[in-house]
């Protein structure tokens, strides 16, 4: 991603020539600079007091250097462009992104010396900075320097600066460019094995749940014509009844569906930073919405606020073909680099919007719960043809300890169990990979014990 160049001409560095370019340059004397004209005025003060004529050419000598490199940087005519380009501008949490700087010198004359600087967040490292000794007209250089983050985010890089010095160092002065970028910093997604969980209903593919998709076979219901429809597809019957062009509707083949619940509440997590429980679960949805995208699934990113991230075509929250899977993935990569707690009390809002479209796959990031929430997560899974619960266990988070097995988790996870999830805890630590494998021998074993089917027949997804 480029950013955009931005010409230093008449108000780039000492290209101004009224009073109030002179006072600016004039501003910029350095400590160096300061230093010199102060010490001439004091000769000279010396010499009326002391009689020293000697002296009074030292304190000048001391005092027009200074004031002559003001004017020399100040009178100084030149135009130059600057361009920003991040490789790549969308990186993973704790992966390093590189920043191309390029500078271009569109006038007629060559420069001094100039110092580029780029303006960075604090945690992105150390503000850069480069030292362009000459650059002839029409001549470019480049430089670059690498960025990284542990913390997911939306970060901006720049405005970029040019500092002007004259060589003896008195003064400098600073012109910032007005275009800048935005480095995304998205969660980790963790490679998950393509295993078979039974509960899914069966139907396209591996026995994935069927919806709307694309095209395929006549449906009996007409619609209106719309331009581009093939006049094969006109229902003529339709047409002399309703007064206007009907052609047949199609039938279109079917993907499964799946939402990926991510409980944000405030209270429901401990800690924060990298390593805190809300981090790992934002990390786990981020995960799990790239697998099942990148398996050929339709998936929606719902929170316990009931907010969802739809797909391009906007169909309740899903995508609309496979074609949109890359593009769906990074809206919901981004979606989750900004993700914070929310204020919330309760899942009573995501359940709403479950239930009023949460047919498929269910994959749930639980925080800790109360009973009532538990109550209403065993709820969703009414909702649902297949659920999967990966709850945190607070109190082991808290201590950064293996899994409590608390009393309360125990009672939790067997009401969500008995309602039809798929249910584990999650410890510090834990491997999303692993855990992902358990749920599938979990799911398997329900469905041996014949508490997994839906609608009469088993099926799987992966």
């Amino acid at each position: 991603m480029a950013a955009g160049g931005t010409d230093m001409g008449p108000e780039g560095p000492g290209a101004g020539e009224d009073s109030g370019g002179l006072r600016a340059a004039l501003a910029g004397l350095t400590t160096r600079g300061r230093s010199f004209l102060a010490a001439g005025v004091a000769a000279a003060v010396c010499s009326y007091v002391l009689g020293q004529a000697d002296l009074l050419r030292v304190g000048l000598l001391l005092a027009a250097l200074p004031l002559v490199c003001v004017a020399v940087v100040h009178r100084t005519r030149y135009r130059v462009a600057g361009s920003r380009r991040l490789a790549p501008a969308r990186v993973p949490a704790g992966s390093e992104a590189r920043v191309h700087l390029r500078m271009d010198n569109v006038s007629r004359l060559p420069t001094g010396l100039l110092m580029l600087q780029d303006r960075v967040p604090y945690v992105l490292g150390p503000r850069p900075r480069f030292v362009l000794d000459r650059v002839e007209p029409g001549g470019r250089r480049e430089v670059s320097y690498r960025v990284r983050s542990d913390l997911r985010g939306r970060y901006p890089l720049g405005p970029l600066q040019l500092r002007l010095s004259d060589p003896f160092g008195m003064c400098e002065l600073t012109r910032a460019f007005s275009a800048y970028d935005t480095l995304t910093v998205v969660p980790r997604v963790e490679p998950l094995p393509p295993v078979r969980l039974t509960g899914e209903a069966a139907g396209y593919g591996d026995g994935r749940h069927r919806s709307l998709a694309l095209a395929g076979e006549d449906d009996v219901i007409p619609r209106g014509y719309r331009i581009g429809d093939d006049l094969r597809r006109v229902h003529w019957r339709s047409t002399a009844r309703y007064g206007e062009l009907m052609v047949r509707r199609e039938e279109q083949p079917q993907r499964a569906h799946c939402t990926v619940l991510l409980d944000t509440r405030r209270t429901a997590h401990y800690g924060s930073g990298p390593d805190s429980a809300f981090e790992w679960a934002v990390s786990g949805a981020a995960s799990t919405a790239v697998h099942l995208l990148e398996r050929g699934y339709a998936v929606r990113l719902l929170t316990d606020s009931g907010s969802s991230v739809p797909g391009p075509d906007g169909g309740g929250g899903f995508t609309g073909s496979t074609h949109d899977s890359a593009e769906t993935a990074g809206l919901m990569l981004d979606t989750l680099a900004v993700v914070d707690h929310s204020d919330g009390e309760g899942l009573s809002p995501a359940f709403e919007v479950l239930r009023g479209g949460g047919e498929g796959l269910l994959v749930a990031f639980l925080g800790e719960l109360d009973e009532e929430q538990a109550a209403t997560a065993a709820r969703m899974r009414h909702r649902t043809t297949a659920a999967v619960a990966f709850v945190l266990d607070g109190a082991a988070w808290s201590r950064g300890a293996e899994l409590g097995g608390t009393r309360e988790l125990e009672e939790r996870l067997r009401r969500l169990r008995e309602a039809g999830w798929t249910a584990l805890p999650v410890g510090p630590g834990a491997s999303l990979a692993e855990l992902w494998r358990q749920a599938d021998a979990q799911g398997a074993t329900r469905a041996d014990a014949g508490g997994s089917t839906v609608g009469g027949m088993t099926g799987s997804w992966a």
